[in-house]
This record gives structure tokens, C-alpha cells and sequence, in this order.
């Protein structure tokens, strides 16, 4: 049985430009080895702005992890 794979905010963005500019979705499953409906769903959110918010969500995050790893006060 396959893994189950989380692809990062900026990956699943990616894609969605790609398909926008063009890629056809046959090109795109086969070249990043996932699901054409996937890439439907990716392309539906981006074109929403839903992964802008997230990748400022995980950047801020990011942000506060590595001031705790660093000794820092929030």
C-alpha cells in the first residue's frame, strides 16, 4: 500500500501555476507522480487564495518555532 504524502503549501502553489499557464493536467500528474483530481483541487484553492493564507499561517509559524529553538521570547 502507498504512503500517504503531504506536499508543502509552496509545492501544491506550483503546481497551480503551472496548470494556469498551461500544463495539461495529464503532464503535470505524470511528471510530479500524483493524481490528476488532486491537481483540480490544488488549482480550485489557489485560484481561491486559500494557499496564501496557509503559507503566511506556516511562515509565522515557522517564525515562533525558531524563536523558541533559539532561546527567544515570543
Amino acid at each position: 500500500m502507498a504512503k500517504h504524502r503531504t506536499q508543502s503549501i509552496e509545492f501544491k502553489r506550483q503546481v497551480g501555476q503551472e496548470f494556469l499557464a498551461g500544463e495539461t493536467l495529464h503532464g503535470l500528474a505524470k511528471r510530479h507522480d500524483i493524481c490528476r483530481n488532486l491537481i483540480r483541487v490544488w488549482v480550485q484553492k489557489y485560484e481561491a487564495g486559500d494557499f496564501d493564507e496557509d503559507a503566511a499561517a506556516a511562515a509565522l509559524l515557522e517564525q515562533y518555532v525558531e524563536l523558541i529553538r533559539f532561546g527567544g521570547h515570543p
